[in-house]
């Protein structure tokens, strides 16, 4: 390891297991001092894992954990770092967080909002604690933390902050709600990446494709669900198993976000990248305006529209929904 990261602190939200652990770990072999963070200790598990395979099911309890296990892998590797148990989405829970690395190291560098509520199911047949699930840790998370961190980054004229989308932030039929989560947490990064780049702080999101209990879990429902949708319609089995396979360990996806956390990584701000457990790291492109119609003397009727529309405005278009992507 090259200690890029040397005297760095760093937070990391939802880092007990997956991703946000794989994340913590890598921060941590770069020399930064890491807050391990999840909601409460290890437990015993009470999901309904019966869809689950008898080697998904193995998989699923190997990859569990939680802030004080990840804390002590690195502090067993000859890192620092500590635990902070509590739901982000609490505002002062946040509040407290971030005071405990000012308290205890004097700064704050890096900051990763990987917390986040997982599931999935159709508009007709999400409720609405689903809702408040899968948009409050993510959004309101967020939120939250970078409201506390942000005033010591620009005392600093420095920070990171890495917000933790999904590749759902795109609209994946499914997974709708889980989907606006994670759009909306892209809007907030490149809104604040606007605001902040001033004072030397960067923003950028990152949409990781890892192994991790929840994806195992929800990974299975969620093709169960699609299965059903699509009826006498059969999922691509090739491209299913390139998702399967992009779901490896998360070490293999954490450097990049250790990358953006770098001095070097400075001019990278307000970007999504995909990252993925076989290695690949792809980055999207920004939403751009694609066209326009305008009509200097009053409004359009429909008439015109109907005839213009097609030709111009919309010529070559093809709406997303005759190439989606199971």
């Amino acid at each position: 390891m090259t200690k890029k990261l040397q005297g760095k602190v760093a937070i990391v939200t939802g880092s007990g297991q997956g991703v946000g652990k794989g994340i913590a770990m890598v921060l941590a072999r770069e020399g930064a001092k890491v807050v391990t963070n999840n909601r409460k200790p290890k437990s015993v598990k009470t999901e309904d894992l019966s869809i689950l395979s008898d080697e998904e099911k193995a998989n699923y309890y190997s990859l569990s954990g939680d802030a004080e296990s990840t804390a002590n892998e690195i502090i067993a590797m000859g890192g620092e770092a500590f635990p902070f148990y509590g739901d982000v989405s609490d505002f002062e829970v946040s509040r407290k967080m971030i005071q405990a690395a000012i308290d205890k190291w004097g700064r704050i560098d890096i900051l990763v909002n990987n917390a986040a509520g997982l599931g999935s199911g159709t508009l007709v047949d999400t409720t609405e604690k689903d809702w408040e699930h899968l948009t409050i840790p993510k959004l309101k998370g967020a939120f939250n933390t970078m409201k506390f961190a942000i005033p010591y980054m620009i005392d600093q004229k420095f920070g990171r902050i890495i917000n933790v989308s999904s590749d759902a932030w795109i609209g994946l039929a499914g997974l709708a709600v889980y989907s606006a989560a994670n759009a909306g947490l892209v809007g907030l990064s490149k809104a604040a990446a606007k605001e902040l780049h001033q004072f030397g702080i960067t923003v950028n999101t990152v949409c990781p494709q890892t192994a991790s209990p929840g994806h195992i879990l929800n990974f299975a429902i969620a093709k169960k669900k699609i299965e059903a949708i699509l009826g006498n319609a059969k999922m691509d089995k090739e491209k299913l198993k390139a998702v399967e396979d992009a779901h490896a360990t998360p070490d293999k996806a954490a450097p990049f976000v250790a990358y953006l956390c770098t001095n070097d990584a400075e001019y990278i701000n307000g970007s999504v990248f995909t990252v993925t457990g076989d290695s690949r790291v792809t980055l999207y492109t920004e939403p751009d305006e694609a066209g326009t119609i305008k009509k200097d003397n009053g409004p359009w009727n429909l008439d015109e529209l109907i005839e213009t529309v097609p030709k111009t405005l919309l010529k070559d278009y093809v709406s997303i929904v005759k190439k989606h992507d199971w």
